[in-house]
């Protein structure tokens, strides 16, 4: 049950909390690639507000689906604040579109089959002129705050960045692919063309296995004038035909 605390939030057990303490949310280029956009439209103040009750586990659920995070935060009055933020989901042709592109592409295809985010998949979108991530998001949130977005909405959209780094396909899921919809695509993609092979009958195959008049002996060895017998310059003539050497150069076939 929550409990109030002054006149800061009410304070609530088993909140959604950040696991980063201090410093920035986002640990891998896809959820850093999210947080530049939410830091570059929203109010710096609210934004490390937003930091805070992302931290002390002010949001009490997040619920992503095609277009659209809902969430509840709980603020400093009795009743949590109903935020969300809406995105395009693209439809079934575009993500065909995709999908092939991505397929046709040997690298990203073994990426994410391997659950991991190529960097290089925000090309294959914008190649098609759509976006991966939202250049604008489209916020709402029933607190009484005049600022846009709120402390509300920034603690959501933080923690909507770290559960990004756990699961790279909520970035997709989000754009309206399943991580099981995207990967069974490519799973049933053709890796390419499989090499083709003449069908020769066996018999023909075995027409030239064996030519006539073909010697299977060893070939005579022929001295060449490039290489000359080698036993002369080894044991040459001695002067003295009648001595010890000149008879073991006889025997080794010298004369």
């Amino acid at each position: 049950m929550p409990w109030y605390d002054g006149g800061g939030p009410i304070r609530v057990e088993g909140g959604i909390k950040a696991r980063t303490r201090r410093g920035s949310i986002g640990s891998t280029w896809w959820s850093r690639r999210f947080i530049d956009i939410l830091e570059r439209v929203c109010d710096k103040g609210r934004l490390s507000r937003g930091r805070s009750y992302a931290r002390q586990g002010q949001v009490l659920s997040i619920d992503l689906s095609p277009g659209e995070v809902r969430a509840a935060v709980q603020g400093s009055r009795p009743d949590p604040y109903e935020v969300v933020v809406r995105i395009e989901a693209y439809g079934e042709k575009r993500w065909e579109a995709v999908e092939e592109s991505i397929g046709a592409q040997a690298v990203h295809r073994a990426k994410l089959l391997a659950g991991e985010m190529p960097p290089e998949i925000e090309e294959v979108f914008a190649a098609m002129g759509i976006d991966l991530f939202p250049r604008d998001l489209d916020m709402d949130c029933s607190c009484p705050d005049w600022g846009f977005p709120c402390k509300h909405l920034s603690a959501v959209l933080y923690l909507l960045a770290e559960s990004f780094d756990d699961d790279p396909f909520l970035v997709l899921a989000w754009r309206g692919r399943t991580r099981e919809q995207l990967l069974g695509s490519l799973a049933d993609e053709p890796a390419g063309a499989p090499p083709t092979v003449a069908d020769v009958p066996f018999a023909d195959r075995l027409a030239d296995f064996y030519s006539p008049g073909a010697t299977a002996h060893r070939p005579e060895r022929r001295p060449s004038a490039a290489a000359p017998d080698l036993l002369p310059r080894v044991f040459p003539p001695p002067g003295d035909l009648s001595g010890p050497l000149t008879a073991a150069y006889r025997r080794l076939g010298g004369a």
